[in-house]
């Protein structure tokens, strides 16, 4: 039995894995004609058609529209401010609840806390990882306003289920799609069952302009306030002659043609880069099949799972090795894997001290808001069982890679599983 890395043996690979994203040709073409235009940015901040944007801009929202069926595409200069021109476009203001995950990057709780509202964190299903459905219904209160739904790690949330639930209550939902473009439900693409779509085009997501992101609806108000917020909205509105201003406060989201460039060339690469991952995922669930004390991915039959990290639950009590130290030996190995995922988020100081604005606690002590919110440890068990116990993850399933890398990591993962009465002996 050869000896494993993290215990004085041989590392099983030393070759890296590809961490960064793969440009092609197109974007290096389109790149050079916009520095060859002069016209890095194609926006200014007053009525006409130069508020939306440049040429690569348009022709962005145009390919965003055409595959997602959508009436508006709005482009922004990240997903956290597509997150937050989508929370202004719902109108959610001060005193307002806006119910979220714990369990994804924090910009889709700061969305709420953006327009002045309170996250009120709810827990995750165990198989999906997204938000819990049973547990929204129990927080909806007079007060929630939307439901922001993170697609995470490429499969989509239960939106049956949440959808009713939004309907029931009036409430507006908000699709967070950074990890999931491509990704269905019932045949039906994320970002366009709910009110509005966000996703990411930041340098880690399946395609990149290494910064930026987009925006889908369906409705003509909501498109308008998004491009409002996204450029200076609040000097624009009388030439407009809009009469609702409220939450149109604007800033500088705007996308650069240098990077719209690059992402109209990514954009025309999603499927062919998301069917890599989706094979590659499916080759690995092959492999680590037999292993007892692994549960893997869940692929029902009315999703479309596309693999923006593949996730893994650890039974420490059938392995015999706690899951923090199967990481590390993996790790050891030359495999990239994660213990966990993020710190549930409402364990960061901003929730556990409620500080926001200035230092008086805005807005969780805004006299505008009649609730109470807990942000205590424990509230969202599932999540902190998943954090700091089970789930572990790796992003290697992704162009450029083939099967020979993921024919690696299966071989790591037994490697590890036939030393694991010596690793257990390893302290923490």
């Amino acid at each position: 039995m050869e000896r494993l890395a993290i215990l004085g043996g041989k590392k099983l690979r030393e070759k890296p894995f590809v961490t960064h994203a793969v440009i092609g040709e197109e974007e290096r073409e389109r790149v050079s004609k916009v520095l060859d235009s002069g016209m890095l940015s194609g926006f200014i901040a007053q009525a006409g058609d130069h508020f939306l944007g440049g040429e690569q801009v348009k022709e962005l929202e145009s390919l965003v529209r055409e595959y997602f069926n959508a009436k508006h595409a709005v482009s922004v200069n990240s997903a956290t401010a597509a997150l937050h021109v989508a929370a202004a476009a719902c109108g959610i203001g001060p005193g307002d609840e806006v119910i979220v995950t714990p369990y994804t990057m924090c910009a889709s709780a700061t969305a709420a806390i953006m327009m002045n509202a309170i996250p009120v964190f709810v827990d995750i299903d165990e198989k999906n990882f997204c938000i819990d459905p049973s547990k929204i219904k129990e927080a909806v209160t007079p007060r929630t306003k939307a439901i922001i739904v993170v697609h995470l790690f490429g499969l989509a949330a239960d939106m049956d289920e949440i959808t009713e639930i939004a309907k029931e209550h009036k409430l507006r939902v908000i699709e967070d799609c950074a990890q999931a473009p491509g990704a269905t439900f019932k045949d039906r693409l994320v970002g366009t069952i709910g009110d509005i779509g966000v996703f990411s085009l930041n340098q880690h997501k399946t395609i990149t302009s290494g910064e930026g992101g987009f925006v889908i609806t369906g409705d003509d108000d909501m498109a308008l306030k998004m491009q409002l917020v996204r450029n200076h909205g609040e000097v624009i509105t009388e030439k407009m002659e809009l009469e609702d201003i409220a939450g149109v406060v604007g800033f500088n989201y705007r996308m650069t043609e240098l990077e719209a460039a690059v992402a109209v060339g990514q954009f025309r690469r999603l499927d062919s880069l998301t069917e890599h991952r989706i094979g590659l995922a499916e080759y690995l669930t092959e492999g680590l099949s037999n292993i007892d004390g692994l549960t893997l991915p869940e692929m029902p039959d009315h999703k479309k799972h596309v693999y923006f990290v593949y996730p893994i639950r650890l039974d420490e009590k059938v392995i015999g090795v706690s899951r923090d130290k199967f990481v590390k030996a993996l790790v050891a190995e030359g495999i990239p894997c994660g213990a966990g995922y993020v710190r549930p988020i409402y364990l960061e100081p901003l929730y556990q001290k409620r500080i926001a604005y200035g230092k008086e606690g805005c807005p969780f002590t805004c006299p505008i808001y009649k609730g109470s919110v807990n942000y205590d440890k424990g509230i969202c068990p599932v999540t902190e069982m998943m954090h700091e116990k089970e789930l572990m993850v790796t992003g290697v399933c992704k162009y450029p890679h083939t099967r020979d890398d993921i024919d690696d990591v299966v071989k790591a993962f037994k490697k590890v599983i036939e030393n694991r009465a010596a690793l257990a002996d390893l302290k923490e």
